[in-house]
């Protein structure tokens, strides 16, 4: 019986050109989004690593008064528009919604009037990565994100209003020792004058800096606006050289 001829030197069991093409390195997201009363005051958190699992980025930000499945899609779009801004190719989510993952992955329809823009939009950025994925983790493998969601909760809730800041009021004169005597002599007691009230700015507009992406308006700075508070917006496309 003839002896089977050898493979040539260098070949595999399979053809070369079956071999996978190799895939982007993955950066992985952990996202969490909370509300206290659900509805009440709402806020997310996000904690990006790389490939290697060093965390490259800690996001949080409080958004007003709305439940937790908004906040959750908030945390979602704010992880998103992380990756596709410092231009992640791969991307891995992974959130202790279940409500969450399994509607980005088609298993749960979108019922909620109030998600169904967010889901939408959330759907539409996922499509642009190279790889993406979104997995259901236990709470306490999400503790990262979480604690950022209540940090921004917590700020919001002690952080005082804030106000212009107003003229300094025109220093008090100080009281020389002769006077103060006298002033005691006579029955009457010296004080300092008291600070000019701030003056109400509430109708007065201000100027901020925002980022339009995806849908969505980012502001760049803080508004301090109260819950449930009504503003008007006034658009202007921020030329090239003056963007930040």
């Amino acid at each position: 019986m003839p002896r089977p001829s050898k493979p040539p030197s260098g070949a595999g069991l399979f053809p070369a050109d079956a071999a996978p093409a190799p895939k982007a390195a993955s950066h992985r997201a952990n996202i969490d989004g909370g509300s206290r009363g659900n509805p009440g005051p709402a806020s997310y958190g996000v904690v990006i690593r790389d490939a290697k699992g060093e965390i490259v980025a800690k996001l949080k930000k409080y958004i007003g008064r709305t439940t937790n499945n908004v906040a959750e899609y908030y945390g979602l779009i704010a992880a998103l528009d992380y990756a596709q801004s410092h231009s992640i190719k791969a991307l891995q989510i992974e959130s202790d919604s279940e409500l969450l993952v399994k509607q980005m992955r088609g298993q749960y329809k979108v019922k909620s009037e109030d998600l169904r823009p967010l889901f939408e939009r959330a759907k539409k950025m996922s499509a642009t990565f190279e790889h993406f994925a979104i997995n259901h983790v236990y709470r306490e493998q999400n503790k990262d994100a979480d604690a950022l969601a209540n940090e921004a909760m917590d700020e919001s809730a002690g952080k005082p209003a804030a106000a212009p800041v107003a003229p300094a009021p025109a220093a008090a004169k100080p009281i020389s020792s002769a006077a103060a005597s006298a002033a005691a002599g006579e029955g009457k007691t010296a004080s300092a004058v008291k600070p000019a009230a701030k003056p109400d700015t509430s109708g007065i507009p201000r100027k901020v800096r925002a980022r339009y992406r995806s849908g969505i308006l980012y502001p760049l700075e803080d508004l301090d606006l109260e819950d449930g508070i009504e503003v008007e917006i006034y658009l202007r496309a921020t030329p090239k050289k003056e963007r930040l």
